[in-house]
Order: C-alpha cells, then structure tokens, then sequence
C-alpha cells in the first residue's frame, strides 16, 4: 500500500508543472499497476503498516483510481488556465490519498479519520470550482449533514475500544446489543449513502459542483458508506436482526418517492443525483439483509452505480459545455445535432435502468433475490422501482434528445477525442465487468 501512496505524493510535482497529458497518463498506469497485482491467495494483500486490502476494499481502491484518472480527463477545460488547473490536479491528488487510506485501512480508527479527511478536498472542488454562488450552502449542508453525525461514532469507537480492546477489522468479533450504539455507529453511513430523509445534501452539492466534484461524489463519496456499513454489520449482529427491517422499508419506500421526485426534475444533475439514492437503497437494503447474496449485490451495484452516474454527470457536463444551461427545457433535439453523443446517451440511460449486459443488472438481481428472501412483501415496492428506475431514465433521454432544437444555439464543437474516450472508459468497464462476474461473490 505505501508504495502508491509514495507514487502519489511523487505525482505532486507533475501537476504544478502543469503536464496534462503526463499526468492523465501517469494515473491510469497506477491504475493498471494496481489491477494487475490482485491475488486470490491471501485475506489481506498488500499488508504495509496499518493498511491492507480484502476483495471489497480493493475493488473500492481501484474504482476511486479509475474514477480520479477521469476526473482529470473530464476537467480538460479548466487547464486552459494555469493557476487553477494545477490547484484542481493537487486537490484531486489528496483526495485519492485519502480514498486509498480510508478503503486501505485495516482499522476502524484508521477509517474514520480518514473518511472524515477526504470531506475537505470535495468541500474545496465544490467551493472553489463550483458555478453558482449556491455553492456556499451546498458546501454548508454536505459538511454539517456529515460532521454533525460522525462526532457520535467516534464516541462509539472509543466505547468499543475501552470495552474490547481492539479495533482492528479482521478481529471485531464482539458484538455490541444497544440501539443508541447501532444509530451512533451507523447513523453517519446512512447520510453518506444517502438514506432516504437524511439525503438533502446530496442534490443541492451535485447541483453546485463542478463535474470532477460531481464524479467523485456518486463514484466514490456514496460508496465509503456502503463500505462502512459492509465493515460494520459484523458488530451489530444481534441488533440488526431485530431493527434493520425499519431501515429496509425506509430505503424502499425512500427509494420510490424518491423515483417520483426524478420525473419532476428539470435540471439534468438534479435528476441523476435523485436516481443515485434510489439506486444506493437498494444496495443498503441489500446489506441489512445480512445474506451472501446481499453483500455480493452491494459490492456489484457499488461498482456498477460508481462508473453509470459518473458517466452520466459527464455526458451532462458535456451539454452544459455547449449550450451553458443544464434544464431539460433547453437541453431539446440534441439527436438532431450530435447524434453521435445521443448514442451514448442512450448507452449510459440503458445501463442506468439496468439494462443487460450492464453490471447494473447482475447486482439488482442479487439485490432482487436478498430482499425477497427477507420478506416476500418486498416484492410490491420493487416492481414499483425497477419500473420507476426505467420511467425517470427514459424521461432523461426522451426530454433531452427528441423535440424541437432551442433556437438560441448558434454553432458548437461536436465533440472532441478526449471527450469519447471519457465516456468510453466509464462505458467499457461497465459492460465488460459483467463477464467476471463471480469476481464479486469471492470475498466472504
């Protein structure tokens, strides 16, 4: 682990001297170097100090270095301006430091430091690089919704370790039987998710961000919940068997009214940003059920989501580049005029409504088959949001590609090389994951 931790504090020095290109490249080869070293051997790989990585936390560090090597690939514009793009590649270096330390750790004091740090860079991408003075508030909000519940697991931590003595991962096999514990833990989980009623953040910090801030936060940001409620229900056995079905129907019922809230949406972002609490939902439904299967469903859907909204704040960042407005009321006919983006819209629609042979699919239908076998009453709301999933992406791309051309757009770029291999690179792995899918279901 330490040595990509050293190969990113030496990548530093890249980004002041404002080498794009290298730089790009030098991300994407540490990306690789990373996939290429996975063994199926040992629990833990890449032991050095207090971190190391199983199959999840690998999965999770190699998603946050492909998803960090596109969002320096998405921010190509803002490197015709010196100053700024070297402060944009030296924040998006933090960052990544401080994903790959709080998936990487092997402890549970290690990652909550850790996922509190990497709160400071998205707050400086989203204050600093956002478009609208709202970015203030949304900043605010992203920060307090999170501080405000991590300050009582941190209390929990330290009441976990005077009572056990230890904090480490593979050894906290000591439960604890209190409820105000179970919320004080996994209360600052169900914001980062984000759990139905407890999500407002989310919207108003995509909406203000600028579209590297934006990858970062469906990627990866959601996922560090998921993880840490992965990480968790190992304590919380006993407990959860008793309360989380309330949790399961709040993400359930969350997740249609949220479904409803996407078809009323007139900003593109907006409406992406709803669908990922809909689609997160059912991934922590899937865990609270504390099945094989459910577990599995998570990590695929983690995986699945962090590249399919991604992709799409990207493809919506590539229309407000040219028209300079994200409405849907203006955003009309684009398949007239570049037909060649309508296609990856619908690509990136298509999986996002899970259709095959997206990654999306495989992890609904494990999350499908967890949550029945909770309770076959489930059965109702599911069908309701595998309809709704389907009925607000169509929305998206119906509204946005067909219709009459908004008349104020005089000329713009098709589109660039730097532009298809953004999308191609989130579209690819997406699809072609699907193929290794077992990869998933080889962690417990």
């Amino acid at each position: 682990m330490m040595k990509f931790m050293f190969v990113l504090f030496m990548m530093a020095p890249l980004g002041f001297l404002n080498y794009f290109w290298l730089m790009q490249f030098s991300m994407i080869f540490v990306s690789f170097m990373f996939m290429l070293n996975f063994s199926f051997n040992y629990m833990y790989m890449y032991l050095s100090y207090c971190f190391g990585v199983d199959l999840v936390s690998y999965l999770m560090i190699l998603l946050s270095f492909w998803i960090c090597s596109l969002m320096l690939m998405a921010s190509g514009k803002i490197y015709l301006t010196r100053f700024w793009s070297q402060m944009l590649t030296f924040v998006l270096l933090v960052l990544m430091v401080s994903l790959l330390m709080a998936f990487g750790a092997m402890n549970l004091f290690m990652f909550y430091i850790f996922f509190e740090v990497s709160l400071i860079p998205t707050l400086m991408l989203i204050l600093g690089w956002g478009y609208q003075p709202e970015r203030l508030q949304a900043g605010i909000y992203l920060l307090f919704y999170t501080m405000l519940a991590s300050l009582p697991m941190m209390m929990c931590i330290f009441f976990y370790y005077t009572k056990y003595g230890t904090l480490e991962f593979f050894s906290l096999d000591q439960e604890l039987y209190e409820v105000l514990l179970y919320l004080c833990m996994n209360m600052v989980f169900y914001v980062k998710v984000p759990l139905f009623f407890v999500h407002l953040w989310l919207p108003k910090a995509h909406v203000e961000a600028p579209v590297s801030g934006s990858m970062i936060l469906a990627g990866i940001m959601l996922k560090l919940g998921v993880y840490g409620l992965m990480r968790m229900m190992v304590v919380f056995l006993s407990i959860g068997l008793q309360i989380n079905w309330f949790f399961i129907g709040l993400s359930m019922i969350g997740g249609f009214i949220v479904s409803l809230v996407c078809l009323r949406q007139s900003d593109m972002k907006s409406l992406i940003a709803y669908s990922s609490v809909a689609h997160m939902g059912m991934a922590v439904s899937g865990i609270l059920t504390m099945s094989y299967w459910g577990m599995s469903g998570a990590l695929m859907m983690m995986i699945a989501h962090g590249l399919c909204s991604s992709g799409l704040f990207c493809l919506a960042n590539l229309n407000y580049e040219r028209i300079g407005s994200r409405s849907l009321y203006l955003n009309k006919g684009l398949i007239n005029i570049m037909p060649s983006l309508s296609l990856w819209w619908f690509l990136f629609v298509s999986s996002n409504m899970a259709a095959p042979p997206s990654l999306n699919l495989m992890g609904e239908i494990m999350l499908i088959n967890s949550i029945l076998s909770y309770d076959t009453l489930n059965m109702a709301v599911l069908m309701i949001l595998s309809f709704m999933g389907a009925a607000y992406s169509l929305y998206l791309y119906a509204y946005s590609q067909h219709g009459k051309i908004y008349m104020g757009l005089m000329s713009f770029h098709m589109g660039g090389l730097r532009e298809y291999l953004l999308l191609l690179l989130h579209w690819l792995p997406l699809n072609v994951l699907i193929l290794k899918g077992e990869l998933m279901c080889l962690w417990l």
